[in-house]
């Protein structure tokens, strides 16, 4: 009786040595809750092993999964009406959040309480608009459906993505320069208070933090992933820079601001061209974060 136990012990240490260190060469979709390989449930091109209860981080290849064979999983698109939506209402809302600030500015409320408004005003609503579409025609996880997404490997795409914009960018500048168009950072506008130290607080606070995150979900999420759905992927990137350029379009600056609506439309491609090779968001919200930093510090240099 102990033989035939300890028999029945060893096939069972056999079988499960088997499985995780010899995987099937066949894949066949999960069923039930037999434990084995499966293509890996969050979408990378290895097998990943569910030991019956739960997966666990034991992963080996699959030769079925490749980058060419997969196109829709890799770059997944939305109805053109998101694009739509998502412009016209950050446009709108941030028309209102101009208008909002100039006829309050006049109470002298601390600077937290303006950047506060400005924030909930002009990304507010497009933060509604994305949890929308995300019940409408994605699966209800707002930052899956549209591509955000970190790993650890971003802290270096991130910078890198990053170099190569401020490249684009500054030979734009100097091509607008060679031709006498006029631009002007939008940092450089004098604000009617004073740089005190909360004001670039909370300047530094909506650029770095909320800017980036709100901005690459918005363009290279629900706009980008539109456009794809009626284009190829040049001219959605392209064209999804434009918007993002446009976006940040100052009035006040006149003519000036032609320079800053290119140079800005410039970068506007470099993130969306970045978050289209990776296919994913997470390394355009380090390298805008990052953008966003570096701009802020020389007008810090400048203040002070």
């Amino acid at each position: 009786m102990a033989d035939h136990n300890d028999c029945g012990v060893d096939s069972g240490i056999a079988v499960y040595a088997t499985q995780v260190l010899r995987p099937p060469s066949s894949f066949e979709p999960p069923a039930g809750v037999r434990a084995g390989w499966y293509p890996d449930p969050y979408g990378n091109v290895y097998a990943r092993y569910f030991d019956g209860r739960q997966w666990t981080p034991h992963t080996t290849f699959d030769p079925r999964a490749s980058f060419v064979s997969q196109p829709d999983e890799e770059h997944p698109v939305l109805p053109f009406a998101v694009v739509v939506g998502a412009v016209v209402i950050l446009f709108a809302s941030l028309l209102a959040q101009n208008r909002l600030i100039d006829h309050l500015v006049e109470r002298r409320w601390n600077v937290f309480v303006y950047m506060a408004i400005s924030v909930v005003v002009g990304y507010g609503p497009s933060v509604t608009w994305m949890w929308f579409i995300s019940r409408r025609w994605g699966t209800g996880r707002v930052l899956a459906d549209l591509g955000v997404r970190f790993r650890w490997v971003d802290l270096a795409w991130g910078p890198l993505i990053w170099i190569s914009t401020i490249i684009a960018v500054a030979v734009t500048v100097g091509i607008l320069n060679a031709f006498d168009v006029p631009y002007r950072g939008n940092l450089e506008a004098r604000s009617i208070f004073a740089p005190e130290r909360t004001e670039v607080i909370s300047l530094a606070i909506a650029a770095v933090v909320f800017a980036p995150i709100v901005e690459e979900a918005i363009f290279r999420g629900a706009v980008m992933r539109g456009l794809l759905s009626k284009m190829n992927a040049p001219l959605a990137i392209g064209l999804q820079g434009m918007l993002f350029g446009a976006a940040h379009f100052q009035p006040s600056y006149g003519r000036e601001g032609i320079g800053l609506v290119i140079t800005l439309g410039v970068a506007g491609v470099g993130f969306g061209l970045g978050c289209y090779l990776l296919r994913r968001i997470g390394p355009s919200i380090i390298a805008h974060a990052v953008f966003n930093s570096v701009a802020i510090a020389v007008a810090i240099t400048r203040w002070y």
